[in-house]
């Protein structure tokens, strides 16, 4: 199978998306596209350079509205300048920002996958599942993917573990709203809380930091792109190989109405299904509320 994969933004974000797909081998054909034309013609020629010495064989292309047939969109288009620690606030343009795109993919004939990055993520993605009409659960976003690392991430701190023998997840809006499912959370089979050294942590200051971890980033370096690359390229591979396996993703709650960042299946067809986790009684008020949030910013762009 030929896998096309068509990144739409070719900022730190889709540039590292890119990088990741082809020294990870994980695409065949990367179609790159950006307004800034120049910018998506020389991504493609450093790419090519890069692809000579690692041996790829991948297909790299530029702004041809044809392929935005391909079997999978990453959506990745940024605002112009990140100033606030609060994605919401760059709602206004980024669904301009993504929208634009939709009836060239429309009529470039695009019927696969496509996968949102753009913030505020669980909107625009929602906005642009509305907009394409797509099967359920073809239009999908990275959502709360990188918020769960970051999880691992500072557990594997306190506990002294590799944060690859974590499991749980980070749920809700990627953004503000966002809560740790510490209920969800287990290292060796066992709840997090079974564990010694969990017994008088600051869960509060930890999902603070795991909330605030990508500003943390953006403050010192002037932007995030590898944890988010990294994601991305997971759920491509998820798609391609059909591997059905769960990640933390900003998926259709079709009882409440938008995408909100949950666990759920990822395969050939985008997410099978959601998996309903149970939830402790201040988990579930505070998924309702995050969900709240998403639906008013949804208000605001109709």
């Amino acid at each position: 199978m030929k896998r096309h994969v068509a990144i739409i933004g070719c900022g730190h974000v889709g540039a590292d998306v890119a990088f990741s797909l082809v020294t990870q081998n994980l695409a065949d054909h990367i179609s790159l596209f950006d307004i800034n034309a120049a910018k998506a013609a020389s991504e493609q020629l450093e790419l090519q350079d890069m692809a000579a010495l690692i041996g790829s064989r991948v297909h790299i292309d530029n702004n041809d509205a044809s392929q935005l047939a391909a079997d999978i969109v990453v959506m990745a288009v940024g605002p112009s300048k990140t100033q606030t620690v609060d994605r919401l606030r760059e709602l206004d343009e980024t669904a301009k920002a993504a929208s634009m795109w939709v009836p060239k993919m429309l009529a470039a004939g695009f019927s696969g996958v496509l996968i949102n990055i753009t913030n505020p993520c669980d909107v625009i993605t929602t906005l642009l599942a509305k907009q394409l009409e797509l099967p359920a659960g073809q239009v999908f976003g990275t959502g709360t993917s990188l918020d769960s690392a970051r999880m691992k991430r500072v557990v594997g701190t306190l506990l002294d573990v590799d944060p690859a023998s974590i499991e749980g997840y980070v749920m809700g809006e990627h953004g503000e709203s966002q809560f740790v499912a510490w209920s969800s959370v287990r290292v060796g089979g066992l709840p997090l809380t079974q564990w010694p050294q969990a017994a008088h942590a600051d869960y509060d200051a930890m999902a603070t930091a795991i909330r605030r971890g990508g500003w943390d980033v953006l403050t010192g370096k002037g932007w995030t792109s590898f944890g988010i690359a990294t994601a991305t390229a997971k759920l491509v591979d998820a798609v391609f190989s059909d591997a059905r396996r769960v990640f933390a993703v900003s998926a259709m709650d079709s009882q409440l109405g938008v995408h909100i960042g949950q666990p759920a299946v990822v395969g050939a067809s985008g997410i099978i299904h959601p998996i309903a986790i149970p939830l402790a009684a201040d988990e579930q008020a505070k998924y309702q509320a995050s969900a709240a949030v998403i639906r008013q910013a949804m208000h605001k762009i109709g």
